[in-house]
Order: C-alpha cells, then structure tokens, then sequence
C-alpha cells in the first residue's frame, strides 16, 4: 500500500535501496499503463516492512476567509502481510471531539471497512462504501482519503517526467477501482529517487480540479522509511483548506490487532 502517510506490507527486496534507474524497466520498454503501475509497486515496496507505527498529528483547519482552528490527534498503523493495513485515528482535542475515532481496514481488492466511534452518542457507525467521498469531520481530507492506499484499488497510466521543487519527478495517473469514489482521477509526482509522494491533484466527477495535497519535510525517523512532517490540502472549488502536521513517529511498538484495531477497542478509548 503506498499512502500519503502510511506505508503497506509489500514485498521486502534486494533493490529496496537503489535507484530508480536500477529498479523499473526502461519506460520504452513497457506501456503507459504498465509503468504507471511499476511506479507505485516500487513505492509499495519501499514502503514495507514498518511492522507498527504510531504518530501524534496536528490537524490544522482553515476557513475561505483564514479563520482557522486545531485538533490534536493520535494515529495508530499495523501492518498485515496478508491484506491491507489497518488504521485508527482518535481525537483528542477539541473537546468537543475528544475521543472521536475513525477505524480503517484496508483491503487489496476488496472495498475497505470503515467504522466512526463519536463518544456524545457513544455508537461505533460504520461508514458505508458510498459514503467514503464525505468530508471527514469538517476537513478537507475525504474518508476515502484516510483509507491506506493499496496499489490494487487504482489503474494506473505514466504520463511524463517532469521538475518540481528542483526534484524530477514521476506524474502518474492514478483512477480508483471503486466505483464510489468521490475523484474521476488522481495526478501523482513522486520523485524518482525514493519514490516519495511530494503532490496529488484531485478531480471531482465531473473532470474539474477539485483540490490539492502537497506534501512537505520528508525524513527518516526510523533510518530506513520516509516520513512526511507536513500535508497541506488546498480545496480550489470551496478555498478552504486542511493542514497536517506530524510529530514523533514511533516504529514496531508492539501494537496488537485485537487490542488496538477491534471495533471494541473503539468504546475503551480514552
């Protein structure tokens, strides 16, 4: 699974460290359609191997006319070698929100189970497929965009290499799978040295840009997989806009899929 910030259980390799150029194909040699998707199974790959991850997140909303306001998070990630990952986010301010969890499982081919714990009510809801398009609590990220990103739920179509920030980079096309995606397409630059995600563009059903991730301060908290410190996703369409901010990744710190990733353990947080 390659995710904006999450990494899924590929295949661990001998070329997980090299180049581009020594990993893929030569383009000539493939499709546009078969490249695309040798681009983001190098990024799955890549990705691999974390075991566990959890990370403190602070969600930075803003409003058309700048106002803005803060919620401090908490995001738990296993990794599972025989289907997606599994992934729990729980609010811990506003108070009004403290509490508030997302559960996601991901699936390789199948739709992704998706489940909403709001303590006021004290009701875990699960999110149904058609759903998944909705903003999630007020930003500007879509359930659908907190699912972790497993590089069988998309097509994929290479477009062109291209500069950005002085990085070459890879620009895929990428199309969701599920028909109830909110996007008629994804445009993806990942830079061709480590296949990291550095810009998505987002287009609503109709064709029209519909808004814009960037991602910023990539590094190596575990000295192996790259970590993102900042995710800004600008809304053209409404001018609002959602800012992530990651702080203190921890790796392989022993979570439990029964403990941690049940939609009981959803009522026992805290």
């Amino acid at each position: 699974m390659v995710d904006i910030g999450a990494g899924a259980l590929g295949y661990l390799c001998l070329f997980c460290w090299a180049t581009a150029s020594a990993v893929l194909p030569p383009a000539g040699d493939l499709t546009a359609e078969e490249f695309g998707l040798a681009v983001f199974r190098e990024a799955d790959r890549r990705e691999s191997g974390y075991l566990d991850l959890q990370v403190d997140l602070e969600m930075i909303l803003r409003n058309s006319r700048g106002g803005e306001s803060r919620r401090l998070l908490r995001i738990k990630q296993l990794e599972k070698p025989d289907d997606g990952d599994k992934l729990l986010i729980v609010f811990d301010t506003p108070k009004s929100l403290k509490g508030s969890a997302l559960l996601s499982f991901s699936h390789r081919v199948e739709p992704d189970d998706q489940w909403l714990y709001l303590p006021a009510v004290k009701r875990v809801k699960r999110i149904a497929s058609r759903n998944k398009s909705g903003p999630f609590l007020s930003s500007e990220f879509a359930f659908e965009d907190l699912t972790l990103q497993e590089v069988e739920k998309f097509t994929y179509r290479f477009l062109r290499e291209e500069t950005l920030d002085d990085r070459q980079c890879f620009v895929v096309q990428r199309q969701a799978v599920d028909k109830y995606s909110g996007y008629s397409k994804q445009i993806v630059w990942l830079d061709t040295g480590e296949f990291r995600i550095h810009k998505i563009e987002y287009f609503d059903r109709r064709g029209d840009l519909l808004k814009t991730l960037t991602v910023q301060g990539y590094r190596q908290p575990d000295g192996r997989h790259w970590k993102a410190d900042r995710m800004f996703m600008q809304n053209h369409q409404t001018r609002k806009s959602t800012e992530l901010v990651w702080r203190n990744y921890r790796f392989a710190t022993g979570l439990s899929e029964e403990r941690d990733f049940s939609t009981n353990s959803l009522l026992r947080i805290r």
